[in-house]
């Protein structure tokens, strides 16, 4: 029974030091629109350390759409709860398919997830995530990070680079945290659930 006690007690611990640590360690991002009011920020090198360090504790989400999640790929633990829905009406102004906002985002955080779950929130690069860690502070959740460079990271800002452009800089993708295409029926979106 005492041996239960101190290893619960250590794991305890050692998860309040892991969350210390990366909160110290996480810089508040230059972009304004990777601003978040809880102000809890990680890398996806951070973010993928935070989970292996209490994966029964610590729990990615990814709020981009389910084209993203599927086609793209995602890390392998993380449930696709998405923030904005994809229309699927090209915008020609904009060059561009527009996103709307997935009004049943909060409701389907508050089914999978306490308010008090430490939760990593990831996008594309950073912003999605952003707006939606805001929009659960705002309904009451306490602990949620948004991970800056997001799934895919930053763009080679090198113009004499071959990979100017790409999405090759920093992100989950491109670090050595497992990602996969394979979908889990326990981890995809199911807009009817």
């Amino acid at each position: 029974m005492r041996i239960r006690l101190l290893s619960a007690q250590l794991c305890t611990f050692a998860l309040c030091f892991v969350l210390a640590a990366v909160a110290l360690a996480a810089e508040t991002p230059q972009d304004q629109r990777k601003h978040t009011k809880p102000g809890l920020y990680a890398t996806a090198v951070e973010s993928y350390d935070m989970w292996r360090a209490a994966p029964t504790k610590v729990f990615i989400v990814d709020v981009r759409t389910p084209e993203e999640y599927d086609f793209l790929g995602h890390p392998t633990m993380a449930a696709n709860v998405p923030s904005m829905l994809w229309t699927g009406v090209y915008d020609a102004a904009k060059m561009a398919y527009p996103l709307t906002a997935n009004a049943r985002f909060v409701e389907l955080m508050k089914q999978r997830y306490k308010t008090t779950d430490t939760l990593v929130l990831m996008c594309r690069s950073g912003q999605r995530s952003a707006a939606a860690a805001n929009k659960l502070a705002e309904a009451g959740f306490t602990s949620v990070y948004s991970m800056v460079d997001g799934f895919e990271g930053e763009k080679v800002a090198d113009k004499a680079s071959p990979d100017f452009g790409k999405r090759l800089k920093d992100g989950w993708r491109n670090s050595k945290a497992p990602w996969t295409q394979d979908l889990d029926e326990k981890l995809v979106y199911l807009p009817a659930s």
